[in-house]
C-alpha cells in the first residue's frame, strides 16, 4: 500500500536496544513493524483499527503502544535520540493537537436554536 510509514533498518538499529524484550510464550509480532505501525497511527491520527493489515493485528500495535506509554519507553526512545543528534542551540516544540468526537465531521446541528437571533 502506497502511502504507508516504515522505519529504515538504520532508523530501527537505534532504536532496538531501548525497546523491552520479555518473551511471555507466544512469539511476538516484529517490533518494527508494530512501531511504525504505531508512528502511522499516531501521525495520521487514525485509531489503531483502521491502519492497514501489514502493520500486524490491530490489537497488538494498541496493546504495545499502551504497555510502552506506560513503562516510559517512548520517554527512553526520545531523550536517547534528542541527546544522540540534538542541536541544543535552538529548541522547538510543536503540540499542536485538535481532538474532535467522529460525528462531529461536518458542524451541522440537528436541533435548531430556539429563542435565539
Amino acid at each position: 500500500m502506497s502511502g504507508t510509514f516504515w522505519l529504515t533498518e538504520e532508523q530501527f538499529s537505534k532504536i532496538k536496544p531501548l525497546l523491552p524484550n520479555k518473551p511471555r510464550g507466544v512469539p511476538r509480532v516484529d517490533d518494527r513493524k508494530v512501531l511504525s505501525g504505531i508512528i502511522f497511527c499516531l501521525q495520521r491520527g487514525y485509531r489503531c483499527s483502521d491502519i492497514p493489515l501489514e502493520y500486524g493485528p490491530a490489537k497488538t500495535l494498541y496493546n504495545r503502544y499502551k504497555r510502552w506509554s506506560e513503562a516510559g519507553v517512548f520517554e527512553r526512545i526520545f531523550k536517547t535520540l534528542a541527546q544522540e543528534n540534538g542541536n541544543f542551540q535552538t529548541l522547538m516544540i510543536d503540540a499542536t493537537h485538535v481532538k474532535t468526537h467522529r460525528i462531529a465531521a461536518n458542524g451541522v446541528k440537528k436541533t435548531p436554536v430556539t429563542g435565539g437571533r
